[in-house]
């Protein structure tokens, strides 16, 4: 159950029941949050957002302006969705075809930034800490840390956790985040990982 006391809905918004709220959660003009939906801790619901039945957004999210959350996309912890960003879950749609059956799932994972007026095809993921560009069209999977700007959207390089393009690599094959000064490698094509997040380090390791 829902209790009133652990986060903040605008009186002109409307919750459904049954649904998650997490503590310290902001919900702001015009949102409309619909049954069986689940939204963590510390998220920042701007004005007119609508979160479909049974979305899962995670803790520390902020959604901007006139967003909508379609069933069948999930938001991990921490991701960014600018103003008027664009979800989708039907690839085919057509208005007298019923296809709620057909919903494909799309997977933003945690730390990525999705840029304002960026349009999301269903069925993808979003690598942990990507940056889609405003404006972008992104039609396939992206891996972490990919900087991904067009239409469609174009690999053109690689971003820190700290949300800071990183620069070429150095002679021993680093890349470094000249905010935090944390190390990057990209271990074979396509798949960046942080050396000084142990976190990261001990996975990579794993899969090696």
């Amino acid at each position: 159950m829902m209790n009133a006391l652990t986060y903040f809905v605008h009186p002109s918004s409307y919750i459904d029941e049954p649904c998650q709220i997490g503590a310290g959660t902001k919900i702001w003009h015009f949102c409309h949050v619909m049954p069986h939906a689940r939204i963590g801790d510390k998220c920042v619901l701007g004005q007119n957002v609508m979160v479909a039945s049974y979305v899962t957004i995670g803790n520390n999210v902020r959604i901007q302006n006139n967003v909508s959350i379609y069933t069948g996309v999930e938001l991990e912890d921490d991701v960014f969705c600018g103003p008027s960003c664009v979800f989708t879950n039907v690839i085919n749609p057509r208005s007298e075809i019923n296809r709620k059956d057909e919903y494909k799932p799309t997977l933003v994972r945690r730390g990525a930034s999705i840029g304002a007026n960026a349009t999301i095809l269903c069925g993808i993921t979003i690598g942990r800490y990507a940056f889609i560009g405003s404006g972008s069209v992104v039609t396939r999977d992206i891996p972490d840390y990919a900087l991904m700007l067009g239409v469609p959207a174009r690999h053109i390089g690689w971003m820190s956790r700290h949300g800071h393009r990183l620069p070429s690599p150095d002679a021993h094959g680093f890349m470094t985040c000249p905010q935090s000064g944390w190390r990057y490698h990209e271990t074979q094509p396509g798949v960046l990982v942080c050396l000084d997040w142990p976190e990261e380090r001990l996975m990579n390791n794993d899969n090696e």
